[in-house]
């Protein structure tokens, strides 16, 4: 008898996550002993909501799109879930003759392809689950990096590049770009690649893993403005003071479903301390979601990479590998 197979996506999207589910999509229809590739419509929750839909059914024309689509194709979400609620999984799965199960995420969602792998063993099934690594942030544990990561930098390289081109064009103004990373600053080290021969790129960067100082910061933004008449500055969103406290504004506003500080507005924040400080006309600029969403921009070598992760962990999963991550 034939069994069945199951995707699910978690956390914030990327610019490729829909090019590993292709990848899965594309590997899976190789093995005739699966009978339905399912996938939760929504997240880990929505495999507790029994939200599926068999993507063999979709048409191959619609599927091809998949590797240059933004988001989630499938839904995401940031769902907390608690040991009852991975128990009750494992029992939806075998209801759904699952026996391969694909986790597509960040190391929240590894976490949770792990303890599915768990509650599986408890009720004593065998179910392959095998994640499928994802990230803008590059922050992954013991990646060296992961899909998402190259095209949201690149985003971040060309748009800083271009900034670059306008403020030394009209050399009047002070530009603070704020990039997503909570805890790790890949993303607006990045901006880096700006610089060329052409091209400055940004002046100061400012990464989470160094404490902040408000102090010294001003002072640098001071030098450089009287040296140049503008300055171009990068920072993290997740920029904290020695404390651990964290400078962007918005600290206390919300939180994910994690209990995890919702960040942004940094950008906003600086510029006007800039602008008191200095009495420069200052710009603050929030990349925001457009830095994980800009697929016109992804990275054809992101692109490949991400389907390569989705192809890799159906070979994996059905050669009797699980509880790992490709």
């Amino acid at each position: 008898m034939s069994v069945n197979a199951l995707i699910v996506h978690g956390g914030a999207p990327t610019a490729v996550i829909n090019a590993s589910l292709y990848g899965a999509i594309h590997e899976i229809k190789k093995y005739k002993e699966i009978g339905s590739f399912y996938a939760a419509i929504g997240g880990a929750g929505a495999v507790l909501r029994e939200q599926f839909v068999d993507l063999k059914k979709i048409s191959e024309e619609k599927l091809s799109m998949l590797p240059y689509t933004p988001a989630s194709a499938i839904g995401t979400s940031r769902d907390p879930l608690e040991q009852p609620e991975y128990d009750r999984i494992a029992e939806i799965l075998v209801k759904w003759n699952i026996r391969y199960v694909f986790f597509n995420g960040g190391n929240g969602s590894m976490d949770t392809c792990g303890k599915v792998y768990e509650a599986c063993r408890r009720i004593g099934k065998e179910i392959s689950v095998v994640g499928i690594p994802k990230t803008i942030d590059n922050d992954i544990s013991v990646t060296d990096h992961a899909p998402g990561f190259g095209s949201a930098a690149k985003y971040i390289a060309a748009s800083v590049r271009e900034i670059s081109q306008d403020v030394r064009a009209l050399p009047i103004h002070v530009s603070v770009v704020e990039a997503m990373g909570r805890n790790a600053g890949w993303l607006t080290g990045a901006a880096v690649l700006a610089k060329s021969e052409d091209c400055e790129g940004p002046d100061l960067i400012y990464l989470p893993e160094v404490d902040f100082d408000m102090e010294q910061f001003l002072a640098d933004v001071h030098r450089i403005y009287e040296e140049k008449n503008n300055v171009l500055i990068a920072v993290s969103e997740g920029i904290h003071y020695a404390d651990g406290s964290f400078v962007s504004e918005a600290k206390a506003s919300a939180t994910d479903g994690f209990g995890h500080a919702q960040l942004g507005g940094l950008a906003a924040r600086l510029a006007q301390v800039i602008k008191e400080h200095e009495h420069a006309k200052v710009r603050g600029i929030e990349l925001s979601l457009l830095q994980r969403a800009g697929a016109h921009l992804a990275s054809q070598t992101d692109i490949d990479e991400a389907f390569a992760a989705g192809k890799m962990a159906v070979e994996a999963a059905l050669s009797g590998e699980t509880g790992k991550m490709v």
